[in-house]
């Protein structure tokens, strides 16, 4: 993900950075990855505007993202990378030896063509999902599952990173 940044020409663009999306897939998402999502506009179940000022905006379809990444020893294919407008990082779409499709966040470094596994015996490199104690002390990660199946729920946005500091334990 490279960043474009600006010539100070004026206040606003003194400070301004893009995110470059040229490399991104430049069609619609996956349909039977989408699901409707609807919003609230700042109300709450009783109808009642709970938060002022909320409203409006661009309609926008939510994309399944597999978090918990339960297809252990099948290594998924990575077709494209997309733009996902609910959340700051870009999404990969990888196909399955099975014919299944799934989302996944996208690793720095991921890429059209790109191989990726899961489970223990998964090699170390960006994209794979492997249990915590298959990684070195001191290795950044993203996408953690704090308890087993409950999926990934720390360091998800873009550009955020875990780094495994120690181990406690077996």
């Amino acid at each position: 993900m490279a960043l474009i940044k600006y010539k100070p020409r004026t206040p606003g663009t003194r400070a301004m950075i893009k995110v470059d999306r040229s490399h991104l897939h430049k069609g619609g998402p996956l349909g039977a990855l989408t699901a409707h999502q609807s919003k609230t506009g700042g109300r709450n179940h009783f109808g009642r505007i709970t938060t002022r000022h909320h409203g409006g905006g661009t309609r926008q379809k939510y994309r399944v993202i597999d978090f918990k990444r339960d297809k252990d020893g099948i290594a998924g294919l990575v077709t494209r990378l997309e733009y996902d407008p609910n959340r700051t990082s870009h999404i990969a779409l990888v196909k399955y030896p099975d014919g299944e499709w799934r989302y996944i966040l996208a690793a720095k470094g991921l890429k059209a063509g790109d191989e990726v596994r899961s489970g223990a015996d998964a090699p170390i490199k960006a994209g794979n999902a492997l249990p915590l104690r298959n990684i070195p002390i001191g290795s950044t990660v993203h996408c953690v599952e704090l308890r087993h199946g409950k999926g990934a729920q720390p360091a998800r946005s873009a550009g955020a990173a875990v780094q495994l500091v120690a181990r406690e334990g077996e």
